[in-house]
């Protein structure tokens, strides 16, 4: 008896999955939004084999028109903007995916604990991150960015470190509703440990729905850096980031608007491509949207 119920319990998220990412794929607006995502990443990989080193200055060709040989120009030091259009893609969504990721992992473990453990666990994780979500989140990361130093690392450290309660709250609210499914219940029944079950049925369902919220965020972490690197606040120059250089371009933008294109649209796809992948994943994960 012990067995059937185990093996009944097991197969849930599974057999959720796979009719979930199939759902996922009939959509256009995802395939688009993944279309966008592989092109970025193949022209942030493989673009710079076949451009000239993007931190490699040519005072002989400052603040050239698009041609042939720069196809988006070159800003005021001569460097091809192509090419520091593509090394800013590796530093600006890198770091953005670095920032989510960490953001969803952190408030996945504290809300997930939240939820499972209940009593003055519950509590105090639920306090501090009432109070966390009760800061201005941008003011707090200009906080931390303020006692750290400038710095891309840093950046990437106060944003992670000031954008996971949002994600705690619904990790919280997903975990404690689990303990009715009928995985749970099913693994209780067959005298599964309360890790086991947490581990093994709990933190799936959340954080499935966690990777949802994640991919929504994305777009948001994207400006958020370019915005504060535009500021001064993330990468520094030479460093190629989509921010810096539209601070750069800002300079010269009434006699070579060109330097803005690259950096410009680049942030546009990337933000567009993560919206539209997140609201195609909240659709398809939520049974209410389902067609």
């Amino acid at each position: 008896m012990s067995l059937l119920l185990v093996r009944a319990a097991a197969p849930v998220v599974r057999d959720v999955d796979r009719p979930v990412w199939r759902a996922l794929l009939d959509r256009p607006a995802a395939r688009v939004a993944l279309g966008m995502i592989a092109l970025l990443a193949l022209a942030a990989v493989v673009g710079p084999w076949f451009l000239p080193d993007p931190d490699l200055p040519d005072y002989g060709d400052q603040l050239a028109a698009p041609s042939v040989e720069h196809w988006l120009g070159t800003d005021q030091s001569g460097r091809d903007l192509l090419a520091r259009t593509l090394a800013g893609a590796r530093s600006s969504l890198g770091a953005a995916v670095l920032v989510t990721a960490l953001a969803a992992m952190v408030g996945l473990v504290v809300g997930t604990l939240a939820g499972a453990l209940g009593g003055i666990v519950d509590t105090v994780l639920t306090r501090l991150t009432d109070i966390m979500l009760g800061l201005p989140s941008l003011v707090l990361t200009l906080a931390v960015v303020g006692v750290l130093g400038p710095g891309y690392l840093n950046l990437v450290l106060a944003m992670a470190a000031t954008g996971w309660a949002g994600t705690a709250r619904l990790a919280r609210a997903i975990s404690r509703g689990a303990g009715t499914r009928p995985d749970v219940v099913a693994a209780r029944m067959a005298g599964v440990g309360p890790v086991r079950v947490v581990l093994g049925h709990v933190v799936p369902g959340v954080a499935a729905q966690v990777a949802v919220a994640a991919t929504l965020a994305l777009g948001e972490a994207v400006l958020t850096l370019g915005g504060l690197s535009f500021l001064g606040l993330g990468a520094q120059p030479p460093t190629a980031e989509w921010g810096t250089m539209l601070a750069t371009g800002r300079e010269t933008f009434a006699y070579a608007p060109w330097q803005l294109i690259g950096p410009g649209l680049g942030l546009v796809l990337s933000v567009a491509a993560a919206t539209l992948l997140g609201d195609a994943l909240r659709d398809v994960t939520d049974p209410g949207r389902r067609p």
